[in-house]
């Protein structure tokens, strides 16, 4: 384990992230760091994590979501930038919520992002393909993708803030932000007070 925590540590790209393989690309790589290293009980305030979580901080789009192309695979100056993708935005909230991230004023755009772009019927659309299958060579459009992310990212929030009703305050948290009211919470609310 010490060993594949040095190689991690030691393939960090200079702006944060890491590479991906299975999804497109840095966000991807970087989500999949930071949940295996919160796994094993890595400390989260460790700079090698503190690096990740400024650069997709960095990345972020102003409206709340992520995206990136798969041509940062040909051009690493592209990291982290392209159109906005549910299962993208969902993977970079992955990261930032196992980075202890889940009070941030960017974890909860993300997290309107998701909420803003679900559709009627509960799912999204993603027309990009956000999938590796050999970098370089092709790209997947796993159709999946676009909805267990996103429902994963939801319920990972919603169980990191359930503790303290979102109220517990963090550095990069305005004064007087309110917790995001997921859509899903209603239903657990009795038909009573809902009226």
């Amino acid at each position: 384990m010490d060993r594949a925590v040095a190689f991690l540590e030691k393939t960090q790209e200079p702006a944060g992230g890491w590479l991906g393989r299975w999804g497109v690309n840095y966000i991807y790589g970087s989500w999949q760091v930071l949940a295996g290293l919160r796994s094993i009980g890595y400390d989260m305030r460790q700079p090698v994590v503190r690096r990740a979580v400024a650069w997709l901080q960095r990345v972020q789009q102003p409206d709340g979501g992520w995206g990136e192309t798969c041509r940062s695979y040909d051009d690493p100056s592209l990291a982290g930038q392209g159109p906005p993708t549910p299962s993208q935005t969902a993977w970079a909230l992955l990261g930032l919520l196992a980075a202890g991230e889940a009070h941030t004023v960017a974890v909860r755009a993300g997290i309107e992002y998701l909420t803003a772009t679900q559709r009627p019927d509960g799912t999204w659309d993603e027309d990009q393909f956000t999938g590796t299958g050999f970098p370089k060579v092709f790209y997947l459009k796993y159709h999946m993708y676009r909805l267990y992310f996103p429902l994963m990212a939801l319920a990972r929030y919603a169980a990191a803030i359930s503790g303290d009703n979102g109220r517990r305050g963090h550095p990069g948290e305005r004064a007087g932000d309110a917790a995001v009211r997921l859509p899903f919470a209603s239903a657990r609310t009795p038909a009573a007070e809902r009226s």
